[in-house]
């Protein structure tokens, strides 16, 4: 086991044994992270954009990947509020994306933006009820400011709005 060198005057301990001690570490060095927005847009630019608009209006951290397999890979490891990713992206779209990431991100909504003429009452979404709106672009950043809070999966980690 290994401490960082910032927790050590943190730390209480007491002898358990003659070479065996417990040691008692404060709640916070252990804290989770806080959830955040992923976005998932294989248009770097505009996944940035996306990013710097959310991050200016919430209050939470907001994590963008160009890739949606690196995504993928990064999930597991991520505290994740909501999911907004693009429906038209190479070798991987967002419908097969939310069928690939939904089962390991229990009650995570995902959002779905697109420049395609897709509603979510379409047929290839019925079956993913992980997938709680489709975005038709262009579209105002206040809108998916909106959704993110409505489908924000907890009160006690809601984003606060910049106002």
């Amino acid at each position: 086991m290994f401490l960082d060198k910032r927790f050590i005057g943190l730390l209480t301990s007491r002898p358990l044994h003659k070479f065996l001690y417990k040691i008692t570490l404060p709640h916070t060095v252990f804290s989770p992270q806080p959830k955040a927005v992923v976005i998932i847009d294989d248009e770097k630019s505009y996944g940035d954009l996306l990013s710097q608009l959310l991050i200016d209006n919430l209050d939470c951290p907001v994590l963008t990947y160009s890739n949606p397999q690196e995504a993928l890979e990064a999930l597991p490891h991520v505290n994740v509020g909501v999911v907004v990713t693009d429906f038209f992206m190479p070798d991987l779209n967002g419908v097969q994306f939310i069928r690939r990431a939904a089962p390991h991100l229990p009650n995570v909504a995902f959002i779905m933006i697109t420049g395609h003429p897709l509603k979510l009452s379409d047929e290839p979404f019925d079956d993913i009820p992980a997938l709680k709106a489709v975005v038709a672009k262009p579209f105002k950043w206040s809108k998916l400011c909106e959704l993110v809070l409505e489908h924000w999966p907890d009160a006690d980690s809601l984003p606060k709005a910049s106002t």
